[in-house]
């Protein structure tokens, strides 16, 4: 696979881009009030890009960074004649940079008025400038929730500066009221909690200016995916090719009364391009799953006997999860799986036997949802999503293999590289929806993709089929709404995120 099939940027934490702010200081290339200049004017071409700059603007400054980058901006809507107010606390104690952008724009006969509930009502464009980057991890204080909480009430087009304020930069978390954007306008480098967690709802479209800072920014492990050339990940298929060349996958799960969710991975899996399917599941599913897609082989299984085990060493590839239970039915397959040394993904209630039975595997994907990671690192949810990033490393830490950390931008990880991958939707929090791409990922690795490819490759395929699914809307999209759109990508030659 060459170099550009996946096409990603680097992603950064606020303290990374600080400290390349202080090198670019250092080595007397700008000044700190040059990096606020500079963040400022991106901001206004920006504004005028939108079509923005033709109505009354107000600004909403902050005591901090943020509030520097929001008077110099303030400052330049007043040069080009445009209508703008900034609202703000005064503070005594102010920082350098923070006074100067204060005053340059008072100087131009600017006014600061304090926060006000109807004029924040009434704004048609609003520019958050309060908090930035400088969220601490505590909650709001009570103003602050509430001037946010207003925001988010008004009709009014709204342009976060950096970071929508209450959104934690490293984690996409919100610890309390965060800003709900159209477009967010990060500077310097890429903040990584932009595309993950809660910011997925409140950045809106997420917009970036270097501001200067390119060749003071590290090497970073954590990228964003944002284009994906299927066709060099996955080549076209050759004339002559048979249905053995491409994937034999044994799908296994659907203990009693859950044979719909090894269904959908199975049917996911032949969507996927899988040559033959076989599905283990209890005897009783057999009639129901031949009428729903006959194209899927039936192995029933009461237990692992001998024509169970033979079907599992037939397999390239093993999916098990959907649907598998929990009890003694689904704990003796599992126990055969683990068994074979071969590329695995590990779903659903597979991933709770997992916990009870932890190991190393390098040919392991892992797809768990927040509350099942949770339960794989004996922490809550809630510590799950405060910091997504440190959570699919531990997992990583203590499973191996590739970590699928499903959710509002989810994140791969292989020990070496986090891949960020913003796709889907809400239409996915339903029944299913992770059977569907357990499917997926099941049956580009019969294909002979690598663990991180099939994985990443997967997640796009999925959640850009939810999307064009959505197209109908969000609210009742069902699991078996992506099948037909699963096919149509992956015959794509490029998919854009």
């Amino acid at each position: 696979m060459s170099d550009d099939a996946l096409i990603s940027t680097p992603l950064y934490t606020s303290q990374q881009v600080k400290a390349a702010e202080m090198r670019a200081v250092e080595a007397q290339s700008c000044s700190l009030f040059n990096l606020v200049q500079l963040a400022a004017s991106a901001a206004f071409e920006l504004l005028k890009q939108l079509r923005k700059t033709n109505q009354s603007i107000s600004l909403l400054a902050g005591n901090g960074n943020n509030g520097s980058d929001t008077y110099v901006l303030a400052s330049l809507l007043l040069k080009e004649g445009i209508k703008a107010q900034v609202m703000s606390q005064h503070k005594a104690d102010l920082q350098p940079e923070l006074r100067q952008a204060q005053k340059n724009y008072l100087d131009e006969g600017g006014t600061i008025a304090p926060f006000c509930e109807s004029r924040i009502l009434a704004a048609s464009v609003i520019v958050d400038g309060l908090l930035g980057t400088g969220l601490r991890k505590e909650k709001l204080t009570t103003e602050m929730d509430k001037l946010i909480s207003t925001v988010n009430e008004s009709d009014a087009w709204v342009l976060s500066l950096d970071v929508p304020s209450g959104i934690d930069a490293n984690t996409g978390f919100a610890y309390s009221t965060a800003v709900n954007a159209d477009v967010t306008l990060t500077f310097g480098g890429q903040k990584q909690g932009l595309y993950t967690g809660r910011a997925r709802h409140c950045c809106g479209k997420v917009y970036h200016a270097f501001v200067g800072l390119t060749e003071q920014l590290p090497e970073t492990k954590t990228q964003v995916l944002s284009q994906c050339h299927v066709s060099q990940v996955l080549p076209p298929r050759r004339k002559d090719a048979h249905k053995g060349d491409n994937g034999k996958v044994v799908v296994i799960g659907g203990d009693l009364g859950m044979v719909g969710a090894v269904m959908m991975a199975s049917e996911a899996c032949l969507r996927s391009g899988a040559g033959l399917v076989s599905t283990i599941s209890r005897p009783e599913h057999g009639i129901m799953l031949n009428a729903n897609r006959s194209e899927v082989m039936f192995c029933a299984c009461e237990k692992p006997d001998i024509k169970v085990k033979d079907r599992i060493d037939w397999a390239d590839v093993i999916v098990i999860g959907p649907g598998l239970g929990r009890d003694n039915w689904g704990k003796e397959l599992f126990n055969q799986v683990k068994l074979r040394h071969k590329p695995w993904v590990v779903d659903a209630d597979a991933l709770y036997l997992l916990k009870e039975q932890p190991s190393y595997q390098e040919q392991r994907i892992l797809t768990p949802h927040a509350g099942e990671a949770a339960r794989l690192l004996g922490i809550s949810r809630l510590e799950v999503e405060q910091d997504r990033f440190s959570a699919v490393e531990k997992l990583y830490s203590i499973y191996h293999g590739v970590i699928v950390l499903k959710g509002a931008g989810t994140l791969i990880y292989d020990g070496v590289k986090i891949m960020v991958v913003p796709v889907g939707n809400p239409g996915l929090a339903s029944g299913g929806s992770g059977d569907v791409l357990s499917g997926i990922i099941g049956a580009l690795l019969g294909q002979g993709l690598t663990a991180l490819n099939a994985a990443i490759l997967g997640v796009v395929v999925h959640g850009k089929a939810a999307d064009i699914a959505a197209i109908d809307g969000e609210i009742g999209m069902l699991a078996s709404d992506l099948m037909p759109f699963i096919r149509q990508l992956l015959n794509e030659k490029i998919i854009k995120i």
